[in-house]
């Protein structure tokens, strides 16, 4: 996928587990660590992708927090951005902030999840780490929070965290799009307790474009098929059924 270009991370760290592509299975290799000459760029890559946004007349962008230089179990950095949780945050922050100066704050929205362990990415302090980047983005007036609750194999395996949203929300005063496992009656739930303003849905919109509408009417949901999801081709893309295609058969 990079040419034969080694791969970059906080440190030489390989992820946990394997990935998959449309042709197989592939094991990870040993990342190389970003050299920190090589950070100011990165940085300057993401201001760019926000001024390509707004250009394009987007409504706004998302900082995919994945975390990697975040937690300590991947960031093993001697420098300015590793160690204590300032540094760690460091490069989230910035970035933050360039996207910021490239739009306005408004318009940027920042994607957590903490309580994950997304290819072996974890933290020996979840709360304090997470609770440190969430205050340091509410004091940046970011436009959002969107917090990833525990999966299934989360939950299973242990988590700091078991109720994002609910912990966090007394630390910020941004917007809080919750997200991860939610129904239609959880998503309500949520909303009702004010834990969260939002909630966004990912693999049941993948399985029914009109989602919106068997939300309002609580019709029946399409079953989503998870071995298509990274496939070629429309299969699993665009072949899932409307509500008023079932209804007219």
């Amino acid at each position: 996928m990079r040419g034969g270009e080694e791969p970059v991370g906080p440190s030489p760290i390989p992820a946990t587990g394997d990935f998959f592509l449309p042709t197989g299975r592939v094991e990870f290799p040993v990342p190389r660590e970003l050299r920190i000459d090589e950070i100011p760029g990165i940085v300057a890559d993401f201001a760019q992708a926000t001024r390509n946004a707004r250009e394009a007349r987007f409504d706004g962008v998302e900082l995919h927090g994945a975390d990697q230089f975040l937690q300590d179990g991947s960031n093993h950095r001697a420098d300015a951005y590793g160690g204590p949780i300032e540094n760690r945050a460091r490069l989230m922050l910035e970035t933050t902030q360039a996207m910021i100066d490239a739009w306005s704050a408004n318009r940027v929205g920042v994607r957590l999840s903490p309580s994950s362990f997304l290819y072996g990415v974890d933290d020996g302090d979840k709360l304090a780490t997470f609770g440190f980047v969430v205050r340091a983005l509410d004091a940046l007036g970011v436009g959002y929070l969107c917090l990833l609750e525990p999966n299934a194999k989360d939950a299973a395996r242990g988590v700091q965290i078991r109720n994002v949203a609910e912990t966090f929300r007394p630390m910020t005063s941004v917007p809080i799009i919750v997200n991860t496992g939610f129904d239609r009656v959880k998503a309500n739930e949520v909303l009702s307790k004010g834990h969260a303003d939002l909630v966004a849905f990912g693999v049941p919109f993948i399985a029914n474009p009109d989602l919106v509408e068997r939300l309002r009417s609580d019709a029946p949901l399409n079953k989503p098929d998870p071995t298509t999801f990274y496939g070629i081709g429309p299969k699993g893309y665009t072949d899932y059924p409307m509500l008023a295609d079932a209804i007219a058969a």
